[in-house]
């Protein structure tokens, strides 16, 4: 079977991993930032196949963990709202708020919906022009064009009644924050493939030139990752961190330039609060004026109460890489995939969860 056969050989595997192995003589630290990576590294047990001079970190590259309760709040009181539709992509569902989540609010009698993508919102406010349709806008880059795209054809078909509470987030700018931070030493960085398949890889020109982090965008198939923990050695290595794609069957440097347009219409910056990272200037996305009219938060006013995190839930330091699940009392005794207390264990690409499911930290 092309395309994935290939992604998969043992053989090809059994050469890369031998490869790193010769070339890494000393110890540096790596950082997948994208949640999909961390699965597949869990899932074909990758870091077992690496020397001992590589220590691997998972970062905050979960959009759904990295959703901050005080925007989960809004989005769980939007969902009380008489005649108003609150649709979500379905990892959304579980994640736990400060005092409930999306489903219990749906088992309450709330009217909350599960959508594969936002013009499936959009037909929906289509069909049910006596309701209010919001479509909850989580994601990084990767999704905002799309969203984007949703609101360009409601504005061109004068839908009234469909909404997007945009809680998108950006990847480069919390990459500054963490490394800004001096929490987290890095040499290199494995690059989201989908977010940089939108942005490109020049974004990322940054890390090497101001900060001395190897970069390297991957792919998500086992052999994706070893080729880029590889490149990513042979950097680190030689001294001469730079910015590479071990990709470029789906990424190019300029990145999607119609996406990037698309995203750029409907969208501008705007500072975004980040789970147990903070404020962080410039990492979200807010619709721009003339679009202000699809604005959830600006046409429903919400009261929520503060915030708070679960007690003993240390997903924010987990995204942060200062800790990993293992660190976590509720890990596994009392948060699992069926009673999660924390987003890390909802999220199919949360870190809680690769641990989980993948085996790491499940013998006593």
């Amino acid at each position: 079977m092309r395309f994935v056969d290939e992604y998969r050989n043992s053989e090809l595997g059994k050469r890369l991993v031998d490869r790193i192995h010769r070339r890494s003589k000393k110890p540096i630290r790596l950082m997948e930032f994208c949640g999909g990576h961390t699965v597949t590294i869990f899932k074909h047990g990758i870091r077992q196949l690496l020397p001992s001079t590589i220590e691997m970190l998972s970062g905050p590259g979960c959009p759904v963990c990295v959703t901050a309760n005080a925007d989960l709040d809004r989005a769980i009181a939007l969902a009380r709202f008489p005649d108003v539709v609150v649709a979500t992509f379905g990892d959304m569902l579980k994640v736990p708020g400060s005092y409930s989540s999306l489903q219990e609010v749906r088992a309450e009698g709330g009217d909350v919906r599960i959508v594969y993508s936002a013009l499936d919102a959009l037909d929906m406010a289509r069909r049910n022009p006596d309701k209010s349709v919001v479509m909850l806008g989580i994601g990084f880059e990767t999704t905002a064009p799309t969203i984007a795209a949703s609101v360009l054809e409601a504005s061109r078909e004068d839908v009234s009644n469909y909404y997007v509470l945009s809680m998108h987030k950006l990847c480069p700018p919390v990459i500054k924050a963490l490394l800004d931070s001096g929490e987290v030493r890095l040499d290199g960085l494995v690059c989201p493939g989908h977010v940089s398949a939108v942005i490109g890889s020049r974004p990322y020109d940054f890390l090497a030139r101001d900060y001395g982090i190897a970069c390297v965008v991957s792919g998500f198939e086992p052999l994706d990752v070893l080729q880029c923990i590889d490149m990513l050695v042979a950097q680190i290595e030689a001294g001469k961190p730079s910015v590479e794609i071990a990709y470029r069957r789906g990424v190019r440097p300029e990145g999607n330039v119609r996406a990037l347009e698309t995203m750029g219409m409907v969208f501008e910056n705007c500072e975004a609060n980040w789970r147990g990272i903070g404020v962080v200037p410039e990492s979200g996305m807010r619709l721009r004026e003339e679009y202000r009219r699809f604005d959830a938060e600006s046409v429903f006013e919400v009261e929520v109460s503060l915030p708070r995190e679960p007690e003993g839930c240390i997903c924010g330091d987990i995204l942060r890489g200062v800790k990993t699940p293992l660190d976590c009392k509720l890990f596994r005794r009392v948060c699992n995939p069926e009673n999660p207390v924390g987003p890390c264990m909802v999220s199919s690409e949360g870190s809680c969860s690769a641990y989980y499911l993948y085996g790491e930290g499940l013998a006593d």
